[in-house]
């Protein structure tokens, strides 16, 4: 069978490699990303050739960290994401870099399908408390999630009030969860606790900080 655009080039009895033309390279060329141009059949699910494709390598490395934390830093609610998917993606992939104060309102995450509002956390560089929350916002359960310790990751099920706080500087928390990202609709806060940027939220803060003081 003819493939368009393509060479058909048998290196062995049993072997057949596709290699793309110099019509099809120039194309490829004329794209972002350098994997358009890996030599296999086209298939109805590509990205037209005019358009980039995704990054095909996102590397979590110590510049990337250091980057986001001094972003984080320099923001007024002391933390920084760094997102690794697009919106529309079926799948949040994000980092989340956390300096000692932030705050994190006590939320859970709830899904129209059961079961799809799990959370997932592993830290990649310091150190980040976990607390879980009954309704009454009452803490029920901590964690200590480190890097260099013990415990490094932890799967949160779905309906579970939780919140995060900051041990060490330049936390870099790795966070996978459903998607695609809605904002409105994406947690569901515990009203009994203030909003961010308010001296109560900075007073709440440090008070779950020290939970974590001799753990």
């Amino acid at each position: 069978m003819k493939v368009p655009e393509y060479t058909v080039k048998a290196q062995a009895a049993e072997t057949v490699q596709l290699f793309p033309t110099d019509s099809y390279r120039s194309r490829c060329e004329a794209t972002a990303s350098p994997w358009s141009c890996w030599p296999r059949r086209p298939s109805p699910r590509d990205p037209p050739l005019d358009h980039p494709s995704p990054q095909p390598l996102q590397r979590l490395d110590q510049d990337l960290f250091d980057r986001v934390a001094a972003e984080a830093r320099a923001l007024p609610r002391l933390r920084r994401n760094h997102n690794l998917h697009q919106e529309s993606d079926p799948v949040q992939r994000f980092l989340n870099v956390m300096q000692p104060g932030t705050y994190v309102r006590p939320h859970r995450h709830l899904r129209v399908r059961v079961g799809a509002g799990f959370e997932c956390f592993v830290v990649l560089q310091g150190a980040i408390g976990l607390l879980l929350l009954d309704q009454a916002g009452a803490v029920v359960q901590r964690e200590r999630l480190e890097a260099g310790g013990p415990l490094r990751g932890i799967q949160l099920a779905e309906g579970c009030f939780h919140t995060l706080v900051a041990l060490t500087p330049d936390s870099v928390l790795l966070e996978i969860k459903e998607g695609p990202y809605e904002p409105a609709a994406d947690k569901d806060f515990l009203a009994s606790f203030p909003a961010e940027g308010s001296e109560a939220a900075r007073q709440q803060e440090r008070s779950w900080r020290n939970l974590f003081s001799h753990i």
